[in-house]
């Protein structure tokens, strides 16, 4: 049996899946980046060798922020972005999805998708009110755990209007109403469809927003802000069984479909323990000064990348080491 590995390395999270070759998932691993990729990447490469053993890989995707620094750890096969990855783990459970709903860690996306062809997308640019991080310090704040903060909006009587289009605001708009004696259930609610409102309005503007909807990332197990969209749009929303690690089934599918005759580049499980360092330095071939980043596996230069010319990247197939 085949099996394919996806890895999403994200600013707060790191997930991992292991699907079969009828790309059924049989693993699943979600992590805290904590600021540390390297140390979270090597902890889950060890997770799955653990979870099932020394099984044989016969492909492996990266996606998120940290793709790259997957791929020069693990050897991946596919490095994609995170809008084309949740776009393919999307069709692969709902062939008729139209729009997607993405909202993580640090990040939310909106993904337009027209007879399975990934049309459009638009991603938060400026504010983080609304992401996972802005979600779980009210929740912190308030001494609500953050699996209970949607049940809490749920039972709602009365709802508050917070002001939701800036991060800052919201939590003092939170604290006023708190000071005012509203219940916290109301002031969750209003939250919830604050945020709402500042996705649509600034993610989704603009956008063709058609039924069916996949909403996926972290937030996605709010059922809060799921509630505050049906009532926004006026219909129901799905989240499917895996909304948590969407990208890395994404990855994996990729991976699936992009490895050929030639096999895996795949290093191998021994990767977990492998040293990894990184430096960098300026280059001064002409005037535009990049840095070059150095990623050194057990003493020796395994990739570098960063240059706007490609120069330095070239020597990545030389200087590899494993």
């Amino acid at each position: 049996m085949k099996h394919y590995i996806g890895i999403d390395v994200g600013s707060v999270s790191t997930d991992f899946v292991v699907i079969d070759e009828d790309e059924n998932v049989i693993d699943k691993i979600y992590l805290k980046t904590e600021g540390r990729p390297i140390n979270t990447i090597k902890q889950g490469m060890a997770q799955i060798k653990k979870d099932l053993g020394n099984i044989s890989i016969s492909g492996v995707g990266s996606t998120g922020s940290g793709r790259q620094l997957a791929e020069i750890m693990v050897g991946t096969d596919v490095v994609k972005n995170e809008i084309t990855c949740h776009g393919v783990a999307a069709m692969k459970y709902n062939n008729n999805v139209n729009t997607i709903f993405e909202i993580g860690g640090q990040d939310s996306k909106i993904i337009i998708i027209r007879d399975g062809i990934i049309v459009d997308f638009a991603m938060n640019t400026v504010c983080a009110a609304g992401t996972g991080s802005f979600i779980d310090r009210q929740a912190s704040r308030l001494n609500i755990p953050i699996e209970e903060f949607g049940d809490y909006a749920l039972e709602s009587k009365s709802p508050v209007r917070i002001a939701g289009r800036c991060a800052v605001f919201a939590e003092s708009d939170m604290i006023h109403k708190q000071q005012l004696g509203y219940r916290e259930s109301d002031i969750i609610n209003g939250l919830c469809e604050a945020l709402v409102r500042n996705y649509l309005n600034n993610v989704g503007k603009g956008k063709d927003i058609k039924f069916p909807i996949l909403f996926q990332g972290g937030v996605a197990a709010n059922k809060g802000i799921k509630k505050a969209f049906e009532r926004a749009l006026g219909d129901t929303i799905t989240v499917p069984e895996y909304y948590d690690v969407m990208g890395s089934i994404g990855a994996a599918l990729m991976a699936k479909s992009a490895v050929g005759k030639g096999g895996t580049k795949f290093y191998g499980f021994n990767m977990i323990d492998y040293e990894y360092n990184t430096k960098s330095f300026e280059c001064d071939g002409c005037s535009n000064i990049c840095e070059v980043v150095e990623v050194y596996i057990n003493g020796r230069v395994g990739a570098r990348m960063g240059g706007r010319c490609g120069k330095w990247s070239k020597l990545n197939q030389d200087t590899r080491c494993v």
